[in-house]
Order: structure tokens, then sequence, then C-alpha cells
């Protein structure tokens, strides 16, 4: 297996070739657009299942992504950032309000007869920016709902599979002649599955979108099953590796989507005055990862690029989560957080900070994914130690439709593995009631401490500190500690 470590030195060499790409390619701004006080233009790159495992700047040697190094060299690269639930919908609405989506009301997924739609009440980002005098619009995965609540003043029509396509059809409204500051908020529907099984190959692996005739303005990059990196959460299997290689296929890609849309910005002159933050909604579609609140489904990108920062192309170690997205670019925008009831809280102040202090601990929730998924849980995740409350243990953890029908996680089956990556597969279905794990020691949270009289003090503490977290946030759950 190989590492997916990387040297500082050898992080600055990617980035410097990833800027000099932006720079080779002919996608330099044509002419500086703004003056340098002028609020910014903020656009928001949301993929959807992409995970920590396959980015070029955070250590993975084989996947192609340029576009996305090239943007962590002109900026910073957060280490900890966490979704706060590992599920498309209910994620999005924490990024979109500031709020978990316990308080928020997005339990679950909004689409069909999942029906789970947030509390009328709730002052979405678009709306607060639209009120702090920004022109706002949507292009591709939406997911949440209604729309009263978030409220886009433009909403425009593209394949979300073809993320260049996506990148064309904004332009007209980047390159608009009006002089409000704009913000953009990009969902491409890649590297989810989806699009049936690739038949011709004995695996029979999702497709995760990739199709044979490929997309207009995409230049397809294909990966080997032999050369991809299996990260230790997933079995070393020959079903696991070609499903990896069509994943890192559709998260090649989505960097060429966030490739063409930089050029947009710099084509139209707007690129130097517009702060850009990529980001993925949950950890990449397997069990062990998304769905869950282990490291794989919580722990993700997040790049964030401000034309005025100085310091650019270091790391962030700070604690940070998506509740904290929104007042973050409020913040960037001046726009008034009073007006909001916001959970999470700005970072912007810690773009240029390796190691800032007061950054040490972050929470999650998660209720359901699909309607038939009920298995809340909640979390408090410091940087040594991780408590996972897991409010329905009773229950069997449920699969989501599409993960169980994996041909990675039925040919486990089949075969009636013991293990699933390191974890067996008893020990996924049937959790306890408390997870703790010493992360630094134990970084794929395996072997749990929750009952070792040893961690008995830090046990209290966190549940506490759970229990706080819940009462500020409004957490109906919090009853359970009472009831169950």
């Amino acid at each position: 297996m190989k590492s997916l470590s990387i040297s500082r030195r050898d992080f600055m060499k990617d980035c410097i070739a990833g800027v000099s790409a932006f720079l080779g390619s002919g996608l330099v701004s044509k002419s500086v657009s703004a003056d340098e006080n002028k609020r910014p233009n903020i656009v928001l790159i949301v993929s959807d299942d992409h995970g920590l495992d396959a980015v070029g700047c955070y250590g993975n040697p084989v996947i192609r992504t340029p576009n996305l190094d090239g943007l962590a060299g002109e900026g910073v690269r957060f280490t900890n950032a966490f979704c706060t639930t590992a599920s498309c919908s209910a994620s999005r609405s924490v990024i979109l309000t500031g709020m978990y989506n316990h308080a928020n009301g997005q339990y679950g997924h909004q689409h069909s007869f999942h029906h789970f739609v947030s509390f009328p009440n709730i002052k979405s980002l678009p709306v607060l920016l639209t009120e702090a005098g920004y022109r706002t619009g949507r292009v591709g995965k939406y997911h949440v709902a209604p729309d009263e609540v978030y409220k886009f003043d433009v909403a425009l029509q593209a394949n979300s599979r073809s993320p260049v396509d996506m990148a064309e059809k904004c332009r007209a409204f980047v390159a608009a002649d009006d002089d409000r500051p704009l913000f953009l908020y990009f969902c491409t529907s890649d590297p989810h599955r989806g699009g049936g099984r690739v038949e011709s190959l004995p695996e029979k692996p999702d497709r995760f979108g990739n199709r044979p005739q490929g997309y207009p303005g995409i230049k397809e990059v294909k990966y080997k099953p032999e050369d991809v990196i299996v990260p230790p959460f997933l079995p070393d299997t020959p079903e696991c590796r070609a499903e990896l290689a069509q994943y890192y296929q559709s998260v090649s890609r989505v960097d060429q989507g966030v490739g063409k849309l930089l050029s947009v910005l710099k084509d139209v002159g707007k690129y130097d005055n517009t702060v850009v933050i990529y980001i993925s909604d949950n950890g990449v579609a397997f069990p062990g990862a998304k769905t869950t609140l282990y490291e794989p489904g919580m722990r993700l990108p997040c790049i964030v690029r401000d034309p005025k920062q100085k310091k650019k192309g270091i790391a962030c170690d700070a604690l940070i989560n998506y509740a904290d997205l929104a007042p973050t670019i409020l913040d960037f925008a001046g726009g008034r957080s009073d007006k909001a009831e916001f959970q999470g809280r700005s970072f912007r102040s810690v773009l240029e900070t390796e190691h800032p202090k007061g950054w040490d601990t972050t929470f999650a929730s998660h209720t359901f994914h699909e309607i038939t998924m009920y298995y809340p849980m909640r979390v408090v995740r410091r940087r040594k130690y991780k408590l996972i409350w897991n409010i329905a243990h009773g229950l069997e953890y449920p699969f989501a439709s599409d993960l169980w029908a994996a041909s990675t996680w039925q040919a486990t089956l089949r075969r009636g593995d013991k293990y699933y990556g390191k974890r067996t597969v008893e020990a996924y279905i049937h959790r306890p009631k408390f997870e703790l794990y010493d992360l630094e020691n134990d970084p794929h949270e395996i072997n749990n401490l929750a009952n070792n009289p040893k961690y008995a003090k830090v046990l209290g503490e966190m549940k506490e500190q759970l229990k706080a977290f819940q009462k500020r946030t409004k957490d109906p759950w919090i009853v359970k500690w009472e009831y169950e």
C-alpha cells in the first residue's frame, strides 16, 4: 500500500507546480477588476462525496487535481475541517445556515419521499447576503428546502455531472455589468455514485458518473485499479480498487470544472477580487465514510483562497466545521451576523495562522440520511480524543441504499469476510452506546476506550461537553440522556 504522507517540501513543490499550471495555461487575469477596498466576490464550491483521501495537495500522490492543488498554493489548506453530518441534504443545510441540522430542521434528505425541510423562520446565507447588497446565484446540486428559506436571486441550469458546462453556464452571471459583488454557490454532482455499473469489468464497479462518451470540455483522466491508494478504512480487494479507480476519474472531472470556473473569473476580470472556497459535503460514498461520523466521513478537504491573503500555500490545523462557513462568508461580505442565529463562528481571522489557539474542539450531529435510516449520533472531537454517542445503539447501523449495493460491500458479504478494512463487519453494524477513541494512538478508530476505567475521567468530561453543546444548540435529542 502506498503512503498518503507528504512532506512540507513536496507539498510546496506541488503547490508551486499547480500555480505554474494556472499561469502557463493562459488563465491569467485580463485586468485588475476591482479596487482593493471593494467588498470581495465570493464563490463557494461544494463537491458531492469527495473525501480527504483523493486530493493531491492533501497527500495523495496518484490522484491528479492540479487546479485544487494550485488553489491551495494561493491560499490556505485546512487540515482539520469537518462536516457536522455526513449526509448530502443535512450537510448542505448546515453550510447554508451556520446551524446544526438538528436546529435548522433539515434532519435528512430533502428529495422525494424523504421530505425533510428546514424550519420556515431560518435566515439562510443567500438571504443574508442579498440583504448585505450581494447578488446571489446557484448552479448544480441544490438538495435543500424550502425555496423561501434558501432563496437565491438566480438559479442557473446546467448538467451537474459536467462541471465544465456548469462553469460556462455561470459566465453571464459572473460577467454581468452590475456594481454589486456576487456570491456564487457552485455544486457538482461528482464524485457521487451513479450512472450504473461498468459491466465490461469483472468487478462491475459503480461508474461514479463516468460515461463512455465523456462530457463536453472534459479530458477524462482514467486510473488503473492497481495504481489507486486504498485508504485503511476500506478493504484492499479487486472490487474496491475498481470502484476507487472510477471515483478518482470523477474527482479529476471536478478538478477540471474548478479550473474552468477560475478561468471564467479571470477572463471577466474578477478573479483578483474573489474569495474562493472549496469543500465537499461529506466523505466518499463507501461504507465506513459517508453517513458515518468516523473520520473518513466527516474530515474533509477545505481550501480557502483570499486574494488579500499575504501568507499563501500554508496549512492551518484549526478544528473548524461547516457550521462555521456561513458566518465566515458573511464576515468576508461585511454583512450583519446579528440577523442570523449562527451556531458556528467565523474562522476568517485564522486564515494566515498555521496553529491558531482556541480552535481545539469541534462537534457533529447526525440524525437521518434517507428517511428509513434513523440513527442519531452526536460527537465531540478534540485534537486527541473523540467521543461518539450512538443514541439509537440498540438498532443495527442502517445502510444508504447505494452503499449497500456497492460491489465493494457486496463482495465482502459474498466472501463472508470478517473484516471490512481495519474494522470488523460486526463492529460496523452493531455499535455500542459510546465510542471513545485516542486519535493520536488510534487514528483509525478501532480501539474503543469507553469501558476502560483508565479513561473514565476523559469519558465523563466529554459527555458533559456534549450535553453543553446540545443545550447551547437547542438539540431536541438532549432528552435521550434522561429517557433512555
